[in-house]
C-alpha cells in the first residue's frame, strides 16, 4: 500500500499497487475530468505527480502527451502506483477550466465594484 495525496484537496488515501490514478481519485471522492474513461483518448485527465512511486509512463501515454516522464505530467488513467520502491505520492490536479472561469469572472466583477 502506498499513500496518494490529492492536492488542492489535500485528500490523502491508500493506495493497492497496480491502480490507476483516476481509479485511486474516484474511489477518494476526488474528482478527476476525463471522457475517454480511461482509454488515454482525450487527455482530459493530466495531473502533475511528485515522488517515485509510480509506474513508467506507457506507449500511449507517451505519445499522447509528446513529453519524457522526468516532468512529472502524467494522464491518471494510465499512471499506475508501483509496487515498489519511491515515497508516497502527491497528485496535483489542474484546476477545472471552467471554474477557472467562472472565478476569473467573479474577481472581474470585484474589480470592478459592479455590485
Amino acid at each position: 500500500m502506498r499513500r496518494v495525496t490529492f492536492m488542492p484537496d489535500n485528500r490523502t488515501t491508500e493506495a493497492k499497487s497496480g491502480v490507476t490514478l483516476l481509479d485511486v481519485a474516484r474511489s477518494s471522492r476526488v474528482s478527476i475530468r476525463t471522457r475517454c474513461e480511461g482509454k488515454a483518448g482525450c487527455l482530459m485527465c493530466k495531473v502533475q505527480v511528485t515522488g517515485e512511486g509510480i509506474s513508467a509512463p506507457t506507449a500511449a501515454e507517451r505519445q499522447k502527451l509528446g513529453i519524457e516522464a522526468s516532468t512529472g505530467l502524467r494522464l491518471a488513467c494510465q499512471a499506475k502506483v508501483a509496487s515498489s520502491g519511491g515515497c508516497d505520492l502527491i497528485v496535483t490536479i489542474p484546476e477545472d477550466p471552467l471554474k477557472a472561469a467562472v472565478r476569473r469572472q467573479l474577481q472581474q466583477q470585484e474589480d470592478d465594484n459592479l455590485w
